[in-house]
C-alpha cells in the first residue's frame, strides 16, 4: 500500500479520487482549504486545510510528512483555479490568483516533498487540454489555460532534473470533465465524463504509470481535436 497525497480534495476528481484510493487500502493525505466530512471520516484519509495560495499553509503538509508517514510514494497535483474572463477584462490580481494555485503552488509543494520521494515515487500533475500546443482554445481561458501550459513545461522538465533518483513526473491533460468546477465556468454545459470516472482513470494511472512513462504528457480527451 502507498503514502499518496493529493491536492484539491473539496470536491469533484480530487475528492472522489481520495475516496477510491484510500477505499483500495493506500494511505491518503487529502489537502485543501474545506474538509469534506466524507474524508474526516475515514480511517486511511488524513485531512489537511491548506491554503494554496499561502506558501506558509505548506509547513504543515512537511510537518505530517516528516513526523508520520517519512516517506511519499504518490503526488498529485490535482488543485486548480479557473476564471472565465475576456482577456481585455483579466487584472494582474487575476492572474496572480490563478498562477497561484496552478504554476507557484505546484512548484513549491513539489519542492517540499522532494526530499521524501525515492526511486519509483510517482508525481503526477493534472493538467488541462487549453494548456496543450495546437489544441482547440476557448476564450475567456487565458489565465487558465497558459498557466496550465505553464505546468506541462516544468513536469518535462523535472522529469529531466530527477531521472537519475528513478523519480517519474509525468501529466494528464484533461478534456471536458463534469465538475462543479466546469459548472461554475460554463453554466449549463455537459461533459461526457463524469468525475468519478475521470477519477478512477487518474488513480490507476498514478499508481500504474510511472512504469511506462516519465517526462509525458498524455492527453485525455474523448474529442477531437
Amino acid at each position: 500500500m502507498k503514502n499518496i497525497i493529493i491536492t484539491g480534495t473539496s470536491r469533484g476528481i480530487g475528492y472522489e479520487m481520495a475516496l477510491q484510493l484510500a477505499n483500495q487500502g493506500h494511505q491518503i493525505l487529502a489537502i485543501s482549504r474545506k474538509i469534506p466530512q466524507a474524508l474526516i471520516d475515514h480511517s486511511q484519509i488524513t485531512c489537511l486545510s491548506v491554503d494554496l495560495s499561502q506558501e506558509e499553509d505548506f509547513e504543515s503538509v512537511t510537518t505530517f510528512i516528516q513526523q508520520t508517514w517519512k516517506k511519499v510514494d504518490v503526488l498529485i497535483h490535482n488543485a486548480g483555479a479557473l476564471i472565465n474572463k475576456p482577456f481585455e477584462s483579466l487584472s494582474v490580481a487575476d492572474f496572480e490568483y490563478v498562477y497561484k494555485i496552478n504554476v507557484f503552488a505546484l512548484a513549491t509543494l513539489t519542492q517540499s516533498i522532494i526530499p521524501y520521494l525515492s526511486k519509483g515515487s510517482h508525481v503526477v500533475t493534472i493538467s488541462s487540454m487549453g494548456g496543450i500546443q495546437g489544441s482547440l482554445k476557448f476564450a475567456g481561458l487565458a489565465a487558465y489555460s497558459s498557466s496550465k501550459g505553464a505546468v506541462i513545461t516544468l513536469s518535462e522538465l523535472l522529469a529531466e532534473e530527477y531521472k537519475e533518483k528513478g523519480i517519474a513526473f509525468n501529466v494528464l491533460a484533461l478534456g471536458a470533465v463534469q465538475t462543479e468546477m466546469l459548472e461554475e465556468a460554463f453554466p449549463g454545459y455537459q461533459a461526457n465524463i463524469s468525475a468519478t470516472d475521470m477519477a478512477s482513470y487518474i488513480a490507476n494511472f498514478a499508481l500504474t504509470g510511472n512504469q511506462f512513462y516519465n517526462g509525458k504528457v498524455l492527453q485525455v480527451s474523448s474529442s477531437t481535436p
